[in-house]
């Protein structure tokens, strides 16, 4: 029931606050950050509960009053505009009460590492795959967020067949979560000379950065190779052995990265894209979605699979997951993908609403 949550909510928070107050909370080691983030986190929470308890009391109030006997006819109108009042905010109140207690993913303040393939489709795909990585960086650039190139394989006609990059700044996991799938693009090749339309996919998936704490690899776990650079660079290419590729023999994961002039930055990019990789994987299979490779993100790249489609010849970008269709392909593409955002949220805090209704909440 929403009044004991109210309830509940403002007894934490005040117990919270008299912790705080003690005189040796700062001497008890990280006790003090525990519970100043554990109040901070609860702080919107609170702020709902009390306005949601004042107008119970408000309408309880009101209550006691209407039925007493003889009240004249406009004190009784008066009252009854207070208890439809009253009664107005709690029901404005209770979803956002319960959204606020919904336990926030840890992970979507992380910076994030995005791994985009090109799928079926050959060159076509290829393209694809770059005009993505365009239209992502273009989005994190919207947020002010940094953003680097860790791989990359191109491809002869100036697509990636492969890119990896990273995004820095708070909350980037939760805002690019929703770009892991299947993309799907619809239109002619440019080396299509029937005018044929073909359909071509590119895979991304967004994982959040692990921290070396998030997850130990055994150095006795992995084999590292180097070798010399084969594409675009400076003078070092093909002459030092700069490359770096790291086998994760447990999983059989590859990382290869040559980008770098350095063997040692190689390496190091080479490992971070390990642990977010490795981190994935765990939290697959912690949630029972088992996959290798990622596949519980991305799929397998398959036509027929997808979150979302981008048509050329309709001007028209649909994600299917919550049927939203935009006629703003170009500006879709030029990183203008806020209207998708909003939607997924939205989706995704109503699924958790109805399973908390399921559970009684």
């Amino acid at each position: 029931m929403i009044d004991r949550l109210v309830d509940e909510i403002i007894e934490r928070y005040d117990a919270l606050s008299e912790q705080l107050a003690e005189p040796g909370i700062f001497a008890e080691g990280g006790r003090f950050a525990e519970v100043s983030k554990a109040h901070a986190d609860l702080q919107s929470a609170y702020d709902l509960a009390r306005e949601y308890a004042e107008a119970r009391t408000s309408l309880r109030d009101v209550e006691v009053m209407l039925a007493e006997r003889g009240l004249d006819a406009e004190m009784k109108e008066f009252l009854d505009e207070e208890r439809a009042q009253s009664q107005e905010t709690m029901e404005r109140l209770e979803d956002a009460i319960r959204l606020a207690t919904l336990e926030k993913d840890p992970r979507d303040e992380k910076d994030i590492i995005v791994e985009i393939r090109a799928g079926a489709g050959g060159d076509e795909a290829a393209l694809f795959a770059a005009e993505l990585y365009r239209m992502l960086t273009r989005y994190a650039e919207h947020f002010r967020y940094k953003h680097q190139v860790l791989s990359t394989s191109e491809s002869p006609l100036g697509g990636v067949k492969e890119i990896v990059f990273e995004v820095k700044g708070r909350g980037a996991f939760g805002v690019f979560k929703y770009e892991s799938g299947v993309h799907r693009v619809q239109r002619v090749p440019v080396t299509e000379s029937t005018g044929r339309i073909h359909t071509s996919t590119a895979t991304v998936a967004v994982l959040p950065e692990a921290e070396e704490v998030d997850v130990i690899i055994d150095p006795n776990d992995v084999r590292v190779d180097v070798y010399r650079s084969t594409g675009p660079g400076g003078q070092s290419v093909n002459t030092t052995d700069s490359a770096v590729r790291i086998t994760h023999v447990p999983t059989g994961l590859v990382v290869s990265c040559q980008d770098e002039k350095s063997q040692l930055q190689n390496k190091e990019r080479a490992f971070r894209i390990l642990r977010a990789r490795l981190l994935d994987i765990a939290q697959a299979e912690q949630e029972a979605q088992l996959a290798a490779e990622r596949r519980s993100q991305v799929g397998t790249g398959d036509r027929a699979q997808k979150i979302r489609t981008y048509n050329f010849p309709q001007a028209r970008v649909t994600d299917h997951r919550v049927g939203l269709t935009s006629h703003r392909l170009d500006a879709v593409l030029m990183g203008e993908l806020e209207e998708f955002t909003e939607a997924l949220v939205a989706a995704e805090r109503a699924e958790k609403l109805a399973q908390l209704a399921g559970a009684g909440v």
